[in-house]
């Protein structure tokens, strides 16, 4: 099959993340027709996770060309980027305040992003409740997109931004996330100027970290007067129903921890003991270094779908990156296949790149810091 032009392509993204709604906008603004599938129900259908740290080389250069940068300092949290590192015993070890200016990586809620891609949108553009099953076809296209409710789609290209379990990614590649043996348990605590005021005032605008080696607990505020704990250990999966719990016992959990983490500073393990609800298990997963594929003119990936990587905070800034450079690619290039080319050309390299940078990074998570460390640290993306 002669591949087509891509104003004239039909064109189905795969998932409603950063990555794909960027994707959308960004082709959208160059007068390309695309859809966006999505499996949630509809925009309100679960949590959209914790705040991001857009950068200003890659997060922020995609809300650029989608015309939504000022938008995004509308809502964003320059005061986010404070940064705290604190020892198991709860002394302070560095502090960085942003100065009044300082907009290099401000934060802003997943889900107050969200709303910013969905709402410049053409109206349909997002089709909910269509979760995908399988990609099928010749690599030349078309390919056909099969949905979990009977449904299918023809394309002649399919972008997996699907994330880091993507069922578009099998179209193209064999690989599949292995467990890098760090997990993180979120914790959540509300109102916490009232309700919790001393997590409050230890954990300031920004994030807070501390870890001895083994494990690592670090909190991070989040819009809305909310803080996000992620207590960061070294187990094996599934270690929670080993330890005869389950995710629901909360109790029960709560004393498993408190008694991993004895010996910590009080005012720490109140990170541990004081959440509002149930933890979340979140155990962390990467794909093998470098990842790539044989090319195929009617599918590529963006984001975690294509590169995922300990949370380190490149994810939604690289997947941003890439799904405004897949969509530039597309809108100056004469055919869907030579768009795949050029952007795979530029994408892969930089993903390998950062890949190996971050391999280990999960387990640096857990390493003891020193006073005038805290430059190296970076924070818990989801």
């Amino acid at each position: 099959m002669r591949s087509p032009a891509p104003a004239a392509a039909r064109i189905h993204v795969i998932g409603a993340g950063p990555g794909g709604l960027t994707c959308a906008r960004v082709l959208q603004r160059h007068g390309i027709p695309v859809t966006v599938h999505e499996r949630d129900p509809h925009p309100r259908a679960r949590d959209q996770g914790g705040t991001l740290d857009l950068h200003a080389d890659d997060g922020q250069v995609a809300l650029r060309e989608a015309g939504l940068l000022d938008g995004f300092f509308r809502l964003a949290r320059p005061e986010g980027q404070e940064m705290r590192l604190l020892d198991p015993a709860g002394r302070l070890l560095d502090h960085h305040v942003p100065a009044e200016d300082e907009l290099f990586k401000p934060e802003i809620d997943r889900g107050a992003l969200r709303d910013l891609l969905l709402g410049s949108l053409e109206p349909g553009t997002v089709r909910w409740g269509q979760a995908v099953e399988q990609v099928t076809g010749p690599a030349g296209g078309p390919r056909r997109v099969r949905f979990t409710d009977g449904t299918s789609v023809e394309a002649d290209l399919v972008v997996g931004a699907d994330g880091a379990f993507s069922r578009v990614r099998p179209a193209v590649s064999a690989a599949v996330p292995r467990y890098t043996g760090v997990t993180f348990l979120e914790a959540w605590f509300q109102d916490v100027g009232n309700a919790h005021p001393d997590l409050a005032e230890l954990v300031g605008q920004g994030g807070a970290t501390a870890a001895d080696g083994d494990r690592a607990l670090f909190a991070q505020r989040n819009g809305g007067d909310h803080i996000r704990v992620y207590v960061i250990q070294r187990l094996p999966a599934g270690w929670i129903a080993a330890n005869g719990l389950n995710a629901g016992d909360t109790a029960g959990i709560r004393s498993w921890l408190l008694d991993a983490f004895s010996g910590w500073s009080p005012s720490l393990l109140r990170m541990i003991s004081g959440n509002d609800g149930r933890y979340v298990d979140r155990p962390l997963f990467a794909l093998p270094v470098p990842h790539a594929w044989e090319r195929s003119p009617s599918v590529t990936l963006l984001g975690d779908a294509a590169h995922l990587m300990p949370p380190l905070g490149a994810g939604a800034n690289l997947a941003m990156l890439d799904a405004c450079e897949l969509a530039l690619a597309l809108a100056g290039s004469a055919t869907v296949a030579e768009a795949v080319a050029a952007y795979e050309t530029t994408m892969l390299p930089r993903a390998a790149e950062a890949a190996r940078a971050l391999e280990h990074g999960a387990e640096a998570l857990l390493e003891r810091h020193q006073s005038g460390e805290l430059a190296a640290l970076a924070p818990p993306r989801r």
